[in-house]
């Protein structure tokens, strides 16, 4: 199953950078229905394009341990598994923010050699730009 993790160093305590990735707003690219801030059992769905074709993909929050980690799960969605891991670990004096997702793709060798060709790319891309928007916010309100 692939994975990636990416980390990155924000000069904020832990709860501010938490309290970020749980406001919807911080995902205005992605998401497309919630209610409120993410907690534990409340269910989201994503939207992005992918070689010009829609995806939608819901998930539900199935780990909530504020202000170190939230989880969700894909209940729904193109992949066959997907599983998202934010991570807020207390370093120095700022936040290491930490993203484990790990997923896998439909269609047997196919998915395989789209994971390889784009998705890993696509996922990473994603990934990098919320959590640069997420810093950005989090640094500037201190």
């Amino acid at each position: 199953m692939p994975e990636l993790r990416l980390e990155l160093y924000i000069d904020a305590p832990p709860v501010a950078c938490f309290a970020l990735l749980r406001d919807p707003r911080l995902h205005t690219e992605t998401v497309v229905s919630h209610e409120g801030p993410f907690a534990l059992g409340q269910r989201v769905r994503f939207e992005s394009r992918m070689l010009g074709i829609r995806q939608v993909l819901a998930v539900e929050v199935t780990e909530f341990d504020p202000p170190h980690r939230l989880t969700d799960t894909m209940i729904s969605g193109t992949f066959r598994e997907f599983r998202h891991a934010h991570e807020f670990i207390e370093h120095k004096d700022g936040t290491l923010m930490r993203d484990v997702v790990s997923w896998r793709s439909p269609f047997g060798p196919l998915g395989h050699l789209a994971d390889k060709l784009f998705l890993h790319r696509k996922l990473t891309k994603l990934i990098i730009g919320r959590n640069l928007h997420l810093k950005t916010l989090a640094e500037s309100a201190e």
